[in-house]
């Protein structure tokens, strides 16, 4: 008699056992190499979903392995009661690409932004002479996507995020991207922050322009307003700058950032400017696994092969014929394409029909992307990404749009 243990099949025991809070994919990933993964049937993937921008470096890079097994055998939590060394050495290279200030760490894109949240209200009673409750009103754009916490998804004015949820976290108002009159308009005495993705992603890749990043810096300076900015998706070298920001020319006083910073271990971030750094006091926000030796040895290991890999450089080169092969396809099938945007590695493709059947025949074709707001398909390859799987991309696009125009 054979004493093999015979396990339930992974799609029976998330059928058993898991939340029913994803429309998830008929599909049990088990393996994966660069830009490719593998399910559990052996099917090879291309992944430019790359879990929605957290694998920026692709799966398995050597380099990056290595520092995170070589911390795993040395120390992997300590609490925030103690200092690591590890800690530290990123804060100072991300104030290095930041600038003045410091830098708080968590474990999310959505705990980034509720630290974000917590400052702008420390910024307004410093604003109001000390007195709570007086100047707390943040304006956030239409169509955001800040996250799944009370205050991420007040800050997001989205019924399907927002639904069976309220009461909500009262003061937040909503301006229209790069219109700046709107948000001029929603200013008031009790405004303490301006906080916006510099490059929506969930809300279908629409991106602040130079133009308009540049007004709202001045009108949050000539207000006493913190210019708070999300690049949680758009951050950590997805446009070709480490900051999306960069592109404007522009200087936040504040900034949450998370996903790409771990190369897939869980890690957040906000560098906060020298001018409000002190707000926050001992006692005054904390968090248990932010920080910890091990999320720190990932997301070093990130900034050291983004350097030594000259990968900004890279999306920033190899990103230009792309655009151009992906705008040409849109021209090629206007039935089913209106445009194009994006910048970068970050790319949205507008369909004229709902987005979830194109993902579902891509999948089928070997392509792996995730959805956005407006019927987008979003494109979100790996930053070492190389021409020939950017190009392979092109191809299966092509594949199935042409199987859908037949």
């Amino acid at each position: 008699m054979s004493s093999e243990i015979v396990r339930p099949h992974t799609a029976d025991l998330y059928d058993a056992h898991v939340l029913k809070n994803y429309g998830r994919a008929p599909l049990t990933l088990v393996r994966g190499r660069g830009s490719y993964v593998w399910d559990d049937d052996g099917r090879k993937f291309l992944d430019f979903t790359s879990g929605i921008a957290v694998s920026a470096l692709g799966h398995c890079h050597p380099h990056w392995v290595e520092s995170v097994r070589h911390q795993a055998g040395e120390l992997i939590h300590a609490s925030n009661l103690f200092r690591n060394p590890l800690q530290g050495e990123l804060a100072r290279r991300l104030v290095q690409r930041a600038g003045p200030g410091r830098v708080f760490f968590c474990n999310s894109g959505a705990e980034a932004n509720e630290g974000l949240l917590k400052l702008a209200r420390l910024h307004g009673m410093r604003k109001a002479g000390g007195e709570e409750g007086k100047c707390y009103k943040v304006i956030c754009a239409e169509n955001a996507f800040h996250g799944r916490t009370f205050g991420g998804m007040s800050a997001t004015p989205q019924e399907k995020i927002q639904g069976g949820f309220r009461p909500l976290v009262p003061g937040f108002a909503f301006g229209k991207l790069n219109d700046l009159q709107s948000f001029t308009d929603l200013i008031d005495d009790q405004t303490a922050a301006i906080f916006i993705e510099t490059i929506q992603g969930e809300g279908g890749v629409n991106a602040a322009t130079p133009e308009f990043l540049r007004g709202l810096r001045a009108l949050c300076s000539q207000h006493n307003v913190l210019l708070m900015l999300d690049e949680v998706q758009c951050g950590v070298g997805r446009t070709g700058k480490f900051f999306a920001f960069e592109h404007a020319d522009v200087r936040p006083d504040a900034i949450g950032m998370a996903k790409g910073l771990g190369g897939g271990f869980p890690i957040g971030a906000i560098w906060i400017g020298e001018t409000s750094a002190e707000l926050f006091k001992p006692g005054s926000h904390g968090t248990t696994f932010g920080g910890t030796p091990l999320a720190c040895a990932a997301a070093l290991a990130v900034l050291d092969i983004l350097e030594r890999e000259d990968l900004l450089a890279h999306v920033t080169k190899a990103s230009v014929a792309w655009h151009a092969e992906l705008t040409a396809l849109a021209a090629a099938f206007p039935v089913h394409i209106k445009g194009v945007r994006g910048q970068g590695f970050m790319i949205g493709i507008q369909m004229t029909e709902d987005a979830p059947g194109w993902v579902t025949a891509l999948r089928e074709a070997g392509l792996l992307v995730p959805m956005a707001g407006g019927n987008v398909v979003r494109l979100l390859p790996p930053l070492n990404a190389s021409t020939a799987e950017l190009n392979e991309a092109v191809a299966l696009l092509t594949k199935v749009l042409q199987a859908r125009s037949a």
